[in-house]
C-alpha cells in the first residue's frame, strides 16, 4: 500500500493575521472605547461649576425656592452666584440680590442651553442645572 503524503498549509487563526498593523488598531480602539467609557462614567476632570455649592454659599444647597423676575434674596444672590459659575460668560451677573432684566436674560439663556422651556423662573429643573450643568452650550447668547 502506498502512503500519499499531502502537504497541508496550516491556517492561522485571524487574530495571528493581522500583524503588527493591525494590533496597533486593535490597541488604538480599545483605548478609544476606554476613554469614552472614562467620559460617559464621569471619571473625567469636573467641571468647575462642580464645586458650585462650596463657592456660592448664600444660600442652603437644598433651599430652592421659586424666583421670578423683581425677587430678591439671599436666594436670588445663590442663583446669580451659581450662573456666574456655571457659565463665566455671557455677562456676569452682579451678586446684588435683584432679580433683574440681566438675570433673566441669562437663565433663559441657560434654560435654553440645557432644554428647558425658557420661562426665565428659576425652579426645581433650573436649580437642578444651575448646581449640574451640561459642560457646553451651543446656543449663542442673545444679543
Amino acid at each position: 500500500m502506498m502512503r500519499v503524503c499531502v502537504a497541508r498549509r496550516r491556517v492561522r487563526p485571524a487574530h495571528d493575521r493581522t500583524g503588527r498593523r493591525g494590533m496597533r488598531q486593535q490597541r488604538s480602539l480599545i483605548l478609544a472605547a476606554g476613554l469614552c467609557a472614562t467620559a460617559a462614567l464621569g471619571l473625567v476632570a469636573p467641571h468647575p461649576a462642580s464645586a458650585a455649592s462650596a463657592h456660592c454659599s448664600y444660600a442652603s444647597p437644598t433651599y430652592h425656592p421659586t424666583l421670578t423676575y423683581g425677587d430678591t434674596g439671599e436666594a436670588v444672590k445663590q442663583a446669580q452666584c451659581l450662573s456666574n459659575i456655571w457659565g463665566g460668560q455671557p455677562p456676569q451677573l452682579a451678586l446684588d440680590g435683584v432679580f433683574d432684566p440681566v438675570m433673566l436674560k441669562k437663565v433663559e439663556w441657560i434654560q435654553g442651553c440645557h432644554g428647558l422651556p425658557r420661562s426665565g423662573v428659576v425652579e426645581g429643573r433650573t436649580w437642578q442645572v444651575l448646581y449640574h450643568p451640561a459642560l457646553d452650550c451651543y446656543d449663542p447668547y442673545p444679543s
